[in-house]
């Protein structure tokens, strides 16, 4: 009799170990806390500081003008005289990079500026009809006081005479605009009177003053 109960003891005592376990709850792959692992922005450790953080800023080219009587230009809302799209037309009943009387033949315009921001550049986007005419200099300048000169603080010589269309980039420099007014100028050499500068942006390289 005393074995007998014992065992029923046991039993029981078994029948309630396995009522406590499944009422337990089982942590499953779901219910684990999830290890996160914190992942770095990738930064391109090639460019340098200084150049990510210049900005371009556009200016409106169909403002170039003239720099003599022989230098002409136009616009066509539907399509340039090169036959693309439409942009500022630069002709010259003269040949060469000489104006009438003098001087060099350009188009120039007064540029705005930002407070803050230093002039390290210009961008020039262009085409041609033929290579034998095209840009020959960038030039910047800035006012003096009195304002009887102008100090010229960009001068790139560079002849541009890839067709395009295409946009370029000047020579660097570093110019603070709250010195005084900046003026762009566009050299021009004209190799035929029948060819045709398309003009179709121009935009200033800013960079933060320090």
């Amino acid at each position: 009799m005393q074995k007998k109960f014992k065992a029923g003891f046991a039993v029981m005592i078994s029948l309630v170990a396995c009522i406590i376990m499944a009422q337990k709850p089982v942590m499953t792959q779901e219910m684990k806390p999830a290890i996160t692992k914190e992942v770095k922005p990738v930064t391109n450790t090639l460019i340098k500081p200084e150049l990510k953080r210049t900005k371009v800023m556009w200016l409106n080219h169909l403002d170039l003008l003239p720099g003599d009587p022989s230098v002409k230009t136009s616009f066509a809302a539907l399509r340039s005289l090169t036959g693309g799209l439409s942009g500022l037309n630069i002709k010259s009943t003269t040949t060469g990079d000489t104006g009438i009387p003098g001087g060099n033949k350009v188009v120039e315009m007064g540029v705005p500026t930002i407070p803050g921001y230093t002039i390290v550049g210009v961008k020039v986007c262009y085409e041609l009809s033929s290579p034998k005419s095209h840009i020959t200099q960038i030039r910047l300048s800035q006012l003096q006081n009195p304002p009887s000169t102008a100090l010229v603080m960009l001068d790139d010589g560079t002849a541009h005479t890839n067709k395009g269309p295409v946009c370029i980039t000047s020579t660097p420099t570093s110019i603070d605009p709250q010195k005084g007014a900046v003026r762009l100028s566009l050299r021009l050499d004209i190799g035929n009177t029948a060819d045709v500068i398309v003009i179709r942006g121009v935009g200033l390289i800013l960079k933060p003053t320090s």
